[in-house]
């Protein structure tokens, strides 16, 4: 294993959860040691993301103490030593799937956008693996993304998962430049991304939210038609219609629980509907899979080479991050208390590491 100093810090902070829906506890713990394909790196921001609620309440049965945080970003400082495709001093953005077997169908077979979907990893970073919120984080190198000069810390981070996430998704819609694209729930940390995702793509773009503050950003960040979620599924269906000619979009993102009904109305005839959101259940009547022939398709994070692909979409054409930053790891409960007032515009992000803010500016990043 190589360092950047010849040895490691014995211990550090990690925000930690001991108890499912219980207070983090900023703690004390020794410092991680990277494996042969893992790399050490020294956290610069850590993100918040929806999927953090769900590890509170215990829904991935997550092993106590769990280190908060799946979105991170930092600089590499120690290397393992099966590791030749990163090295000391790098900035990266942390992937989420640790060690994946290297064995099965979706690691070695022939399409590189299944690799997420090893079923045999040994973890999700921030999951069920230790996470991002620390002085320190593990990521797998065969996972983790280089980051740009031109892409900052505070960015990548929500990337991470938020914009893997909703990158992929808008691939997965297949459409071609000029095409419509539809995306409810478009208001929020992953909505923002996908509209300026998609318009990078060439799409045109509906954007759908049901609050005032994620109408006022979908607006912001360039889409097409705004429509107000909140005005009834016949409403909405009838101004999507307005708009697409008659036919409806050609493709709908979902990133809302509970609009896939909604989302299926608004889909033209034989279009896709690319399912994010994560209810428990999906409620979809039937007339629109057997009538209507509208396809359902479930997405994951991207892949490594997607992720790569994400960063040059960014590095091109400026994607902005809408970023709430709060300062030190013990701002949690501030954080959280943002988060839940529903009145949260972008993603919820610590500064873990303000030097290594502060000093990535003389490189030029700036997206």
């Amino acid at each position: 294993m190589a360092t950047s100093m010849g040895f490691l810090p014995s211990e550090m902070r990690a925000l930690q959860l001991t108890n499912f829906n219980a207070p983090y506890e900023l703690r004390t713990i020794p410092v991680p040691k990277p494996g042969p394909h893992d790399l050490l790196v020294k956290v610069a921001v850590a993100s918040y993301c929806h999927t953090d609620s769900m590890v509170m309440a215990g829904t991935f049965k997550s092993k106590l103490p769990q280190t908060f945080s799946h979105e991170g970003s930092g600089t590499v400082i120690a290397v393992g030593d099966s590791v030749s495709s990163f090295k000391i001093g790098d900035r990266v953005m942390c992937g989420v799937p640790l060690h994946p077997c290297g064995e099965c169908e979706n690691c070695t077979g022939p399409t590189e956008a299944h690799r997420q979907y090893c079923a045999h990893t040994s973890g999700h970073i921030g999951v069920t693996a230790q996470g991002c919120a620390a002085d320190y984080a593990i990521a797998d190198a065969r996972t983790t993304t280089k980051l740009p000069d031109t892409v900052t810390f505070l960015s990548a981070a929500p990337l991470a998962c938020a914009g893997r996430t909703v990158y992929r998704a808008a691939l997965q819609t297949e459409l071609k430049p000029g095409q419509w694209v539809a995306i409810v729930g478009s208001g929020g940390g992953l909505g923002h991304l996908g509209i300026q995702f998609t318009r990078a793509m060439g799409l045109k773009v509906i954007a759908i939210d049901a609050r005032d503050e994620g109408l006022a950003l979908s607006k912001d960040y360039g889409a097409d038609v705004v429509v107000d979620g909140r005005r009834g599924k016949a409403e909405v269906v009838k101004e999507v219609q307005s708009v697409t000619g008659g036919k409806g979009a050609d493709s709908a993102i979902v990133l809302a629980d509970h609009t896939e009904a909604l989302a299926a109305a608004i889909t033209r005839m034989h279009g896709t509907v690319v399912q994010v959101a994560q209810p428990d259940n999906l409620s979809i009547p039937f007339a629109e899979l057997i009538f209507r022939d509208i396809r359902f398709k479930g997405t994951l994070v991207a892949s490594p080479g997607e992720s790569e692909s994400m960063m040059q979409c960014i590095a091109q054409h400026g994607v902005r991050v809408r970023t709430n930053p709060f300062h030190g790891l013990d701002k949690i409960e501030e954080l959280l208390s943002t988060v839940k007032s529903g009145k949260l515009s972008g993603k919820a992000v610590i500064i873990v590491d303000p030097e290594q803010v502060k000093t990535e500016k003389a490189i030029g990043a700036k997206f």
